[in-house]
């Protein structure tokens, strides 16, 4: 395999999705799809096996659907990005899906070089939202209260950190900017999810732009 193609793995109950994807992704030079699963549960057991670096998640499926599924890999501190492919009448389902940990959303009548795009910029650690969708995320975070003072333990590096992920970089980006190595953004990243309280990166995205850091 090249150096530098991203692995793929599908996960979705119709078998016409999956060759579908697989079909338009296999063209592409640098995204290679590495195995397919055709529930929640195969996809967690395929993606333990075969670490892709991002996945595909349905969010409607027989059994186990796509938010359990992300549910155990954020257990399992599965390093896969995962991308939620939905339909729009499906749109409630984003806010469940992101709050489990998803990278963003897609949906199904995407156009194909937007879903190829869409995939590099999760693995390049973007998080993919609709303004919509953000919208709706920041309401729920007033009506939830939102740990506004626990933003005071952040240090000024933390911040600038917290800010340029609200601007949507990478640590890769990040680093470059703020002239650290990647590994000591990681660990500033680790810290305001542990002083925030939050899960990832989405979430520490939509704090600091409820908080007026970054964008």
């Amino acid at each position: 395999m090249a150096e530098g193609v991203i692995r793929v793995v599908l996960v979705d109950d119709h078998q016409v999705v999956r060759r579908g994807l697989r079909t338009f992704l296999e063209v592409q030079e640098d995204i290679e799809v590495v195995g397919e699963a055709a529930d929640g549960a195969e996809g967690v057991e395929r993606t333990e096996e075969l670490r892709p670096d991002v996945v595909l998640m349905d969010v409607k499926m027989p059994g186990t659907d796509g938010i359990e599924a992300l549910r155990r890999l954020r257990e399992l501190e599965n390093p896969a990005r995962v991308l939620i492919v939905t339909s729009f009448t499906e749109q409630r389902t984003v806010i469940p899906a992101l709050r489990a940990g998803a990278a963003g959303y897609v949906y199904k009548d995407v156009d194909p070089d937007a879903l190829a795009g869409a995939i590099r910029s999760v693995h390049a650690g973007h998080v993919l939202l609709q303004p919509e969708v953000a919208g709706a995320l920041l309401s729920q975070e007033e009506a939830g209260g939102g740990g506004q003072g626990r933003g005071n333990a952040l240090t000024e590096r933390e911040r600038e950190v917290l800010a340029l992920i609200a601007d949507g970089r990478s640590n890769r980006e990040i680093a470059r900017a703020l002239v650290l190595s990647e590994k000591t953004v990681k660990t500033h990243v680790s810290n305001i999810l542990m002083k925030l309280d939050l899960a990832d990166r989405t979430q520490a995205a939509l704090w600091a732009v409820r908080h007026g850091i970054g964008a």
